[in-house]
């Protein structure tokens, strides 16, 4: 999150919202799954971010060294919870959520062509992904 933090742009006032809705009924949905499928949504959240900031961010106003130490770190927990997983199966990832990435990708990413400002917007998106994702594993040291 720190990192995230770092990544912040002072100009947030993205004139064009592109209009996508955070997927809460998708975390809804993994926070009554079971342990192992917990973890597996959580990776797919941490994956998909990972591949979305592989994007073309060069008019994003980061330094190029956060956004790659921004990148091993989520690519290390993503790894790490993926090693928690009882039952390594090949279960398919979750479409809707698949989907969702998808979206921010076209409508945010490439119809505002990659700018700062949807880039900045991105970053908002993932830095509440990285809350809702970490309430999820969390609710697994509870349980």
């Amino acid at each position: 999150m720190d990192l995230l933090d770092t990544m912040a742009h002072n100009s947030t006032n993205a004139t064009e919202e592109a209009e996508i809705n955070f997927p809460n009924d998708l975390y809804s949905q993994a926070a009554k799954a079971s342990a192992d499928d917990k973890l597996r949504f959580s990776v797919q959240v941490l994956e998909e971010m990972v591949a979305l900031f592989e994007e073309d961010h060069s008019n994003a106003s980061w330094e190029e060294q956060t956004v790659e130490h921004f990148l091993i770190v989520v690519t290390q927990q993503a790894d790490g919870l993926h090693s928690c997983i009882r039952s390594h199966g090949h279960k398919k990832k979750n479409k809707k959520l698949q989907m969702y990435f998808k979206r921010l990708s076209r409508r945010v990413l490439e119809q505002m062509g990659h700018s700062a400002e949807s880039w900045e917007l991105i970053r908002r998106e993932m830095e509440a992904h990285l809350m809702k994702t970490d309430q999820l594993v969390l609710s697994l040291l509870s349980s």
